[in-house]
């Protein structure tokens, strides 16, 4: 197999890690990013071709072990729809294409500043804005003393969708709020979300999701724990599980987009409140609304991401493992 020198960035937003593929990708056909990602979706299912096309071999390759691991993600770089936007990106992890990512719009906004490719001020705050295969989105960069201290990611509007859907589980039956927030997130409370819960909160999240997945085009399960609201609002942890089985190690991105929207359905979140949303390694987002339009919730998710590394990876036509394996 014949494969360029892979170049990428890597971030991790709040403990989430983000690969961002800036040399070496083949070419993306497609007028926009959402086409292309429909495009990528369909050769990377095989549907006309049992082999994997050579983005999805990229991605493999990035994602699988030895190079990567079953919680990657990350990013491939393509041309944003318009000129009004600085990039586009299609979403990837170890299962495929993601329609949003809020945590990969958060390391993409301090990228775009790291590397230049959106002045930034010393002191004060840049916008970069991103076309993703849900619309477009917008990163604000906030900065001081010539360091990036914060990154404000503004979605796409919220959507309710259902609230207390009844769903048949090992466990007994749950009721589940779903909301779409450029991905459709169902939304579960339980009595702790820790590391020693996870195995079994991850297996009720998949349950969950097959049980939904023919009635919605179902992202992710966030099962949330409540705490004791802070003096700026409400105040939940949560693990959120996506695609099959895959763990947000962040308090998941647009996934507050969605908690963001139940809460103020709810009447537990106001604009002048913030709902601070922990992850299950305690990592923080902090999210807030900003109104409404096209008949949605207008939110803001607020977290801070770091370079973690510059990685140029091959594959040696002779490694008899190829793009890897995943366990």
């Amino acid at each position: 197999m014949d494969l360029r020198a892979v170049e990428t960035v890597d971030y991790h937003t709040a403990g989430e890690p983000f690969r961002i593929v800036v040399a070496g990708l083949p070419a993306v056909p497609g007028d926009s990013v959402a086409e292309r990602r429909a495009i990528a979706l369909g050769a990377g299912r095989g549907a006309t071709d049992p082999r994997p096309g050579p983005l999805d071999t990229v991605r493999q390759l990035l994602t699988r072990e030895p190079r990567g691991h079953a919680g990657m993600y990350g990013g491939f770089l393509v041309p944003p729809d318009d000129n009004e936007a600085h990039l586009g990106v299609l979403f990837f992890h170890k299962d495929g294409y993601s329609t949003a990512c809020g945590h990969g719009t958060i390391a993409l906004g301090a990228w775009a500043v790291d590397s230049g490719l959106v002045p930034a001020p010393d002191d004060g705050t840049a916008r970069v804005r991103i076309d993703v295969p849900s619309g477009r989105v917008t990163a604000l960069v906030h900065r001081e003393g010539g360091r990036t201290t914060a990154v404000a990611f503004r979605n796409v509007p919220t959507r309710v969708l259902a609230r207390k859907r009844p769903v048949a589980t090992s466990v007994g039956t749950l009721e589940v709020d779903l909301a779409d927030s450029g991905a459709v997130y169902a939304s579960v409370a339980v009595e702790a979300v820790t590391p020693a819960e996870l195995p079994r909160l991850t297996e009720l999240g998949r349950e969950i999701r097959a049980a939904l997945l023919g009635e919605y085009d179902l992202y992710g399960v966030i099962l949330y724990q409540e705490l004791p609201d802070t003096p700026a609002g409400p105040h939940q942890r949560n693990v959120t599980v996506f695609a099959d089985g895959q763990i947000d190690r962040s308090p998941c991105g647009s996934g507050t987009s969605a908690r963001l929207a139940l809460l103020a359905e709810d009447g537990r979140l106001g604009p002048d409140q913030e709902l601070r949303h922990e992850s299950i390694v305690g990592t923080v987002f902090t999210g807030r609304l900003l109104g409404h339009r096209a008949g949605g919730v207008l939110t803001e998710v607020t977290g801070q991401a770091h370079r973690t590394g510059l990685h140029r990876f091959v594959l040696d036509p002779a490694d008899a493992l190829g793009t890897g394996f995943l366990l």
